[in-house]
């Protein structure tokens, strides 16, 4: 039993790691939407498994020593662990404490995560002991994509004449702010989430409302972080935050002038395979992360388009 298996189980879909207690990553795999709480337990521990199982490429799964499974919302094991079937055990922790693992070895500290949502999380000794926001569209999600499309409609039927509510009715494909009315009455949430991109590219060439919905985002995620209060490393997650966006930029601004120098998230799959091998390598706990994640990712100094409806909390 040599090997251990990390899941990122999110509402898009399921990505699983297969290492060795060294930190050797020896396969990856992918399947459907891994959320308990949206597509039901017993069909999404099926996904997780599929998962796991393309990761494994055919090695036996009682080679698996351990299993920590990253999952949005409460979750029991039962279903995850018949379904793995492996011969360790099956740990299974919030999404959060996957994503901070993702960017940090440290044993407690705070995740920021922006994408089509917006939540933010205390972590201690792998459990999330706290958060702030993450209420969803209508209730919250202060600051995240959709929270910033949102916006955007809202400010170009107030503002039918100005350069930023042209390309939101051309993004819609109307011709008039009745029409975007009647548009986003609808709730075409994926049109909406990809209002997103468009104002952080415009607020990247200029455009002066753009910019402050782009302000406004980043007032609210600073607000959502301080609400939680939380010392030690901050971990920053999510499109709208790992992807050099005006919004990224932003709050990296004002948390290194308050003297917190943030970390970038990466792979939470491999995050939560470096949870599972942690107790159980001979490495330690950093050079173990290294291995299995990579150095510290920098911070990118180039725009990347936003991937706007991934990397979100998953409600």
């Amino acid at each position: 039993m040599n090997l251990v298996v990390g899941v990122d189980a999110g509402g898009t879909c399921s990505r699983a790691v297969v290492a060795t207690l060294d930190g050797e990553i020896v396969g990856r795999g992918l399947a459907g939407p891994g959320n308990p709480l949206a597509h039901g337990p017993e069909q999404a521990a099926a996904q997780v498994g599929a998962a796991v199982r393309e990761a494994l490429g055919g090695r036996p799964p009682g080679l698996v020593a351990a299993a920590t499974l990253g999952i949005a919302g409460p979750a029991g094991i039962g279903p995850f662990a018949a379904a793995l079937r492996i011969g360790g055990p099956v740990t299974v922790v919030g999404d959060a404490v996957t994503a901070f693992a993702s960017g940090s070895t440290a044993a407690a500290g705070a995740v920021l995560i922006a994408g089509t949502g917006a939540i933010a999380a205390a972590v201690h000794d792998q459990e999330v002991v706290r958060t702030s926001d993450g209420l969803g569209w209508l209730l919250g999600d202060e600051g995240s994509g959709r929270w910033l499309g949102l916006r955007a409609v809202r400010f170009a039927v107030r503002n039918w004449d100005s350069t930023l509510a042209s390309q939101v009715a051309a993004h819609a494909g109307v011709s008039s702010s009745d029409d975007l009315v009647y548009w986003a009455q609808a709730l075409p949430f994926t049109a909406i989430d990809g209002l997103a991109p468009l104002v952080c590219t415009a607020a990247r060439d200029g455009d002066p409302d753009a910019r402050a919905l782009v302000d406004a985002a980043v007032a609210c995620l600073v607000r959502t972080l301080d609400d939680l209060g939380q010392d030690g490393p901050v971990v920053l997650a999510g499109g709208l935050l790992t992807s050099g966006s005006p919004v990224q930029r932003g709050v990296l601004k004002i948390l290194e002038t308050r003297g917190r120098q943030p970390r970038l998230a990466r792979d939470p799959a491999a995050g939560a395979a470096w949870l599972a091998a942690r107790p159980l390598s001979p490495q330690t706990p950093d050079r173990l992360h290294r291995a299995l994640l990579g150095p510290p990712s920098p911070f990118p100094d180039t725009p990347a388009p936003l991937p706007a409806g991934h990397d979100e909390p998953d409600r």
